[in-house]
């Protein structure tokens, strides 16, 4: 690829980026019926024509952002648990990549915000319902299954795999969703505490 070209691309892919982050604040904050593709092109800086050539619609942008969010975060849990390491470690290594991931983004608790509202919302486009369903557990069980091997080996507590699970994302969830509405005043709290709970 020739250097102009490669300039190219990575100009489309910041843009596309921007607005995407963008919006997923408005979406946030206004809702779906709410959201304009105008004002989310405005605040990006950028032409309405321009936004435009990115997504054709709001739905396609809302519908993104939350195919998005369950790739980053399905694909992560799913990597880990094929690490070649014990559960403790596996365990160990989600917590503290999270929480570095929350600590260091303020989008994480964005997107946490907007999976919350769009999985309890009926007015959402029939795209997003379909990865909502089809994408909602994955993370729930892949940590549970790496919470039942650490069982098996004595390095997890012997809770119920599901309640932990459970436990463990709301914690991470809440987590994020505090980090966005908190904004600058936000503190993560020790690491090792979210850890006792399981180890």
């Amino acid at each position: 690829m020739s250097r102009n070209r490669e300039l190219n691309q990575k100009m489309r892919d910041e843009r596309r980026e921007q607005i995407i982050l963008t919006a997923l604040r408005f979406f946030v904050l206004k809702g779906l019926a709410g959201t304009k593709i105008r004002d989310i092109a405005a605040e990006s800086g950028m032409s309405l024509g321009l936004a435009y050539h990115y997504f054709s619609s709001k739905e396609e942008l809302f519908t993104e952002i939350v195919r998005r969010a369950y790739e980053r975060m399905n694909s992560a849990v799913l990597e880990l648990e094929r690490m070649p390491v014990s559960p403790r470690k596996k365990l160990r290594t989600a917590i503290e990549d999270m929480l570095e991931d929350l600590n260091a983004s303020d989008d994480f608790g964005w997107y946490c915000l907007l999976v919350a509202q769009a999985a309890i919302s009926p007015d959402i486009p029939e795209e997003a319902k379909a990865i909502i369903e089809r994408e909602k557990s994955v993370a729930y069980d892949a940590m549970e299954r790496i919470i039942l091997e650490g069982q098996r080996d004595g390095s997890i507590k012997h809770y119920d795999a599901k309640d932990l699970s459970l436990f463990f994302w709301t914690a991470v969830n809440g987590l994020a969703i505090s980090k966005a509405v908190q904004g600058s005043e936000f503190r993560m709290p020790d690491v090792s505490i979210l850890a006792r709970m399981f180890m």
